[in-house]
């Protein structure tokens, strides 16, 4: 007998297929077997063949063949009895072969199980219905209705049913006991229509009205009302159904407010006025609710109301729409932003073009400058500031009423923080103004007021020219004084200070003013004042004073255009010796500037030769021109990497030249000295023949490079970079940083 241990441990056998079978772990998507059974069902992989057809000849088989039946359905309904299509088929075949009590039965057993099926209740009078069982049906509507009063299709079939077999009254006994539920409005509707199919027309209005006392909120319910009236006639009713409507969605004396009603109902009455041929009352109507109705609401009342003028309006009035229109685009836009200046600008100016009331034009203005910027900044005041100009202007121009001009300038000055910024074109247009009203004592009080407040050039500036234009001289000189101690620094107030004074006749005045405007630390200016103080000595045929001025003008500042004007004020006085004078210390002084500088002098020394001066003089001048000289030097990219080579051009002066080469003299006498110490006390001689020339070479070279100025070679001077480091072995290191390396590399 095999003992427990060998059963154990002794490997099962597996089918060859199974044994293929590596992973045998259980599948993700587990399949049970009523998805198999449903699937072969569905497919039908077991072909089941038809049940024969059996001939029933006597009534026993027949009567055995029903109990067969009925068993099998009391079988079903015995599996599952909330089942409701097992039931539903068991009473349409008791129904089938005659048997409607039993049908009946079954009905009333499956009503036993679910009293609120909806599907029984329908098929059970249904099946009334069909067998003509009329009073069975009645009975099975009435039950249905009072245990389920709120469905619908009961109260639709029954009244129906009352319908088809022409009992009016009862139908509508139907429908007046359904409405005493406040049905839904579809549910209102089949009764109209069922009273307007046989032209129950008071009825149909009385179902209406109770109809809106029960859904009146709609304001659909009441256009759909008004239309019925409308269709049959009834032109009075309709148009006060209307009415009606809107003391029901307003109240009758507004206490609901306009925000209650919509828009489409007030088109649809206009729309009615209009087929009435009621036009004055149908644009009043459209009038109430642009009015009335919040901006955003009024979209479409602008729409109809612009078809409206199309059809039956004037240009006049079509023209007034389209403002209408544009207005309320505007009470949008300022009701979105209220700061938004721009918007405010164009509604005022749709008003004045326009020629609106004054009324309202002021109130807008109200409206608008009542909009202060939250923020104490210049920038967020600008466009701000322009509505109290505009207001102002309307005032006195438009309007003409000085006083609430004046009244406006007042506030508007009030109202800008001057301790932080100011706005001089306000203070001027006010004292402006009062000098239209030949208040000129005012006028003064506002501009002294305003510099005393917030001192600004424009201020003074404006005061000063109402002044000049008044001839008060004596005021001008104050308040130039009282402007310069304010603005020292201002160059334009000098010169304009000396302007005055020099057209009033007082020249020494003008030149102590000009001569105190040149002596300030800080000028915004200075080069125009320079240029203004040695006109106005020319002016005054003061030679030794303009020499002496452009004397101190060049201690201050050795600027190329000073010369070349000191020269040409030379030329101009016919001393052609001291403008070549000029020319020569300008050239001596612009040698530590750039070479631009220095050329631009030379060129035009050059053309006062070639005018003025004879061959000689320019020989002389020609002599100093330099050598252009194009050069190459590496470039680097932003990044650093190398980026290839540029060319430029480099300006070699002989006097430069002359230098570097006497420097390179001394600097060889130096090295000969200590060469000669070291070998006296006996030391190793240091090469340096190899790095510097000798003496005489660099004699040679100097005399190479004079020899190189005849007139032959002096026109060549845009020579390229291989020709100029064979004239000269030194010029090489005239150049920048990287020139003294470009002359090799050329010849390489």
């Amino acid at each position: 007998m095999i003992d427990d241990e060998t059963v154990k441990n002794k490997p099962i056998r597996l089918p060859k297929k199974a044994e293929r079978v590596k992973n045998k772990a259980p599948a993700q998507l587990q399949i049970t077997a009523e998805q198999l059974l449903r699937e072969a069902k569905e497919r039908e992989l077991e072909i089941v063949p038809p049940a024969p057809k059996v001939k029933i000849t006597d009534p026993e088989e027949l009567a055995e063949f029903q109990r067969k039946k009925r068993k099998e359905f009391e079988d079903n309904i015995r599996k599952n009895r909330s089942q409701i299509a097992n039931w539903v088929k068991y009473a349409k075949w008791e129904e089938s072969i005659g048997e409607l009590q039993r049908a009946r039965s079954v009905f009333e057993r499956s009503l036993d199980v679910d009293h609120r099926s909806i599907t029984l209740w329908l098929q059970y009078a249904e099946m009334e219905m069909r067998n003509k069982q009329i009073n069975h049906a009645r009975n099975i509507w009435d039950r249905a209705i009072t245990i389920l009063p709120m469905a619908t299709q009961f109260w639709l079939k029954y009244s129906y049913m009352e319908e088809l077999i022409e009992n009016l009254p009862g139908a509508r006994q139907v429908f007046e006991r359904w409405m005493e539920w406040e049905p839904s409005e579809q549910s209102w509707q089949t009764y109209i229509n069922f009273e307007l199919r046989y032209k129950e027309i008071d009825r149909a209005r009385n179902i209406y009205q109770r109809f809106l006392h029960i859904h009146g909120h709609d304001y659909r319910n009441w256009i759909r009302y008004a239309k019925f009236e409308e269709r049959h006639g009834f032109i009075g009713n309709a148009r006060e159904v209307y009415e009606k409507a809107i003391e029901y969605f307003v109240g009758l004396n507004g206490e609901l407010g306009m925000d209650n009603l919509q828009e489409q109902l007030l088109i649809a009455f206009a729309q009615f006025e209009e087929r009435q041929k009621e036009y004055e009352r149908a644009r009043k109507i459209y009038q109430i609710g642009l009015d009335n109705l919040p901006t955003d609401r009024t979209a479409e009342v602008f729409k109809f109301l612009s078809i409206h003028e199309k059809k039956y309006g004037s240009r006049v009035r079509i023209e007034n729409v389209i403002i209408s229109k544009r207005k309320h685009q505007y009470e949008q836009q300022i009701s979105d932003n209220p700061f938004n200046y721009d918007a405010w600008f164009d509604y005022l100016r749709l008003l004045m073009n326009e020629e609106a009331e004054r009324q309202d034009v002021e109130d807008i203005f109200e409206r608008a400058i009542a909009n202060v910027p939250p923020y104490m900044e210049k920038r967020f005041w600008r466009r701000y500031i322009y509505l109290w100009i505009y207001y102002a202007v309307y005032e006195e121009v438009d309007v003409g009423d000085m006083e609430k001009a004046r009244e406006v300038y007042k506030a508007c000055l009030e109202i800008i923080p001057h301790n932080k910024f100011t706005f001089a074109k306000v203070w001027v247009m006010f004292a402006q103004f009062e000098i239209r009203q030949l208040q000129l004592t005012t006028a003064r009080k506002i501009l002294g007021t305003s510099i005393g407040k917030c001192p600004k050039k424009k201020l003074f500036a404006n005061y000063i020219d109402i002044e000049l234009q008044l001839r008060e001289f004596d005021r001008c000189r104050k308040l130039y004084e009282k402007f310069l101690e304010f603005s020292p620094d201002n160059s334009m107030t000098w010169i304009k200070f000396a302007e005055l004074e020099n057209l009033l006749g007082d020249v020494e005045r003008a030149r102590a003013i000009f001569q105190v405007a040149i002596s300030q630390p800080a000028l915004d200016m200075p080069e125009v004042l320079w240029k203004a103080y040695i006109d106005f000595e020319i002016e005054q045929g003061e030679t030794a004073r303009v020499r002496r001025l452009y004397e101190s003008l060049l201690q201050r500042t050795n600027h190329l255009k000073v010369w070349i004007s000191w020269t040409e004020f030379e030329v101009s006085i016919g001393e052609i010796e001291k403008a070549r004078t000029i020319y020569k210390r300008g050239n001596s002084a612009l040698e530590s500037s750039s070479s631009e500088e220095r050329l631009l002098l030379l060129e035009a020394w050059k053309q006062f030769e070639e005018q003025r001066g004879d061959q000689q003089t320019l020989e002389e001048v020609e002599k100093l021109m330099p050598k252009r000289i194009k050069k190459r030097r590496p470039i680097q990219s932003e990044d650093g990497t190398d980026a290839g080579w540029e060319e430029y051009y480099e300006y070699i002066f002989p006097q430069d030249q002359a230098s570097k080469i006497n420097f390179k003299l001394l600097e060889a006498a130096r090295l000969w000295k200590e060469r000669n110490a070291i070998q006296k006390e006996g030391a190793v001689p240091i090469e340096r023949d190899a790095e510097y020339p000798s003496v005489n070479e660099q004699i040679r070279d100097e005399a190479t490079y004079k020899a190189g100025q005849n007139p032959e070679t002096k026109n060549d001077s845009d020579t390229d970079l291989e020709e100029s480091s064979s004239s000269s072995g030194s010029e090489s290191s005239s150049s920048s940083g990287s020139s003294s390396s470009s002359s090799d590399e050329e010849e390489q």
